[in-house]
């Protein structure tokens, strides 16, 4: 406790800290939010997870493009209006949909509402980088804000679920509205803590070219391993309510989702109060493999109570292996790039979101939720085998421990 407690003391952290935490805490009840009200009100899995693979993709590509101009131009330039954007998009897609009209006119608003989205906890963590100079502080900022995402993955699910079961099927999107314009006014408001901008580099007088950030060494492989963990994410999410469903416990499947979370926090929080003897690299790679091997676990689930255990154990795997992959893309970000670096993390799993929960709304339509599991297994394998592929690649990332 002692090391969190001397990160947030210092002057501001505790401030932009709370209002990240809320800026982004009705993220967490978006993509379960659009499985309720749309399997809800259209009585389809496989138009759920399409209207969710679009906003998920739409957010993905609108982060990245964001974060670049981030960058340069700052975060309250940026991100302010764009959360407004976002929020007013979201809102226009529920009354559509409390409205009935035809399902493909959702997807506009929806799109439109990931792409200005952004990423709050990108910009928090490059708040905690701008402020610390200690590598093993840095080290617990980021296990803090890991474990503060999976609280709202937590409350999120829980508060989604009871909405749009005990209100409306659209009540669940109704908090992410609103929780994400509160956050944004008290995160951007704070500009004291702000990193300072990174105009582009000039070569006679014109802007220097920037190699992507993909193709710097190690960080589209890391990128690549998120995407897969993303894919596990959104086919969970979509797999777990008709998992649910089947079983007569659909008001279930949010407090299922919520434990998955409460265990990556929790370990998130262990894993960062303590300095590790072993490598960055080997941590990245043990956490992916591990992951996997509880992914292929969901395979044998058959009841509320053994899916919970399941995912108990599969959540224990998610937290660490998130602040190892955030740590090591920070070590490797080229100068003055760190929040577009940063929201590739992000990226990848938000993309990997669209792709899973597509994929396994389809096949649960088509043969049930046990195939829907099935791809989250197949996921996990998939990731442990190109994080073992990438070691090399990592080594520069991993010479120092913490």
């Amino acid at each position: 406790m002692r090391a969190y407690r001397e990160i947030l003391s210092l002057p501001g952290a505790l401030r932009f800290c709370a209002a990240g935490l809320l800026a982004r805490s009705g993220g967490a009840m978006m993509s379960l939010g659009l499985v309720l009200m749309v399997s809800a009100l259209y009585d389809s899995y496989a138009l759920a997870g399409a209207l969710t693979a679009a906003t998920s993709v739409a957010w993905a590509l609108g982060t990245a493009a964001l974060s670049n101009l981030v960058d340069r131009f700052g975060q309250r330039r940026v991100m302010y209006p764009a959360a407004f954007i976002s929020a007013s998009a979201l809102s226009i897609t529920v009354l559509l949909a409390v409205f009935g009209l035809p399902a493909w006119t959702l997807f506009l608003p929806a799109i439109v509402s990931g792409a200005s989205g952004g990423a709050p906890g990108a910009l928090v963590r490059a708040r905690w980088d701008h402020l610390l100079r200690d590598p093993a502080q840095l080290h617990t900022a980021f296990a803090l804000e890991s474990t503060l995402d999976e609280l709202t993955f937590v409350i999120g699910p829980i508060l989604a679920t009871a909405l749009a079961t005990g209100i409306h099927p659209a009540a669940g999107l109704v908090a992410p509205i609103v929780l994400s314009l509160l956050g944004a006014s008290l995160f951007y408001s704070q500009r004291a803590t702000e990193p300072p901008v990174h105009p582009r580099p000039q070569v006679d007088g014109k802007p220097a070219v920037r190699v992507p950030v993909l193709l710097v060494p190690g960080i589209g492989f890391v990128v690549l391993v998120n995407l897969l963990v993303g894919a596990m994410f959104g086919a969970t999410d979509v797999s777990v309510v008709a998992a649910a469903t089947s079983w007569d416990a659909r008001s279930a499947s949010g407090i299922v989702l919520g434990l998955f979370s409460l265990a990556s926090a929790s370990a998130g929080f262990y894993y960062g109060s303590r300095s590790w003897g072993s490598s960055l690299r080997n941590r990245f790679l043990i956490g992916v493999l591990t992951m996997a091997v509880a992914a292929a676990g969901m395979l044998l689930v058959n009841s509320v109570a053994l899916l919970a255990l399941v995912g108990i154990l599969f959540g224990a795997t998610v937290a660490p292996t998130l602040i190892n992959g955030n740590s090591i893309l920070g070590r490797l970000a080229p100068a003055g790039r760190l929040t577009e670096v940063l929201a590739w993390m992000s990226t990848g799993i938000g993309i990997g979101a669209s792709i899973g929960a597509s994929a396994s709304g389809y096949l649960i339509d088509a043969a049930g939720y046990h195939a829907g599991f099935t791809a989250v297994a197949i996921f996990g394998a998939t990731a442990a085998v190109i994080a073992i592929g990438a070691v090399p690649l990592l080594k520069p990332a991993g010479r120092t421990n913490t």
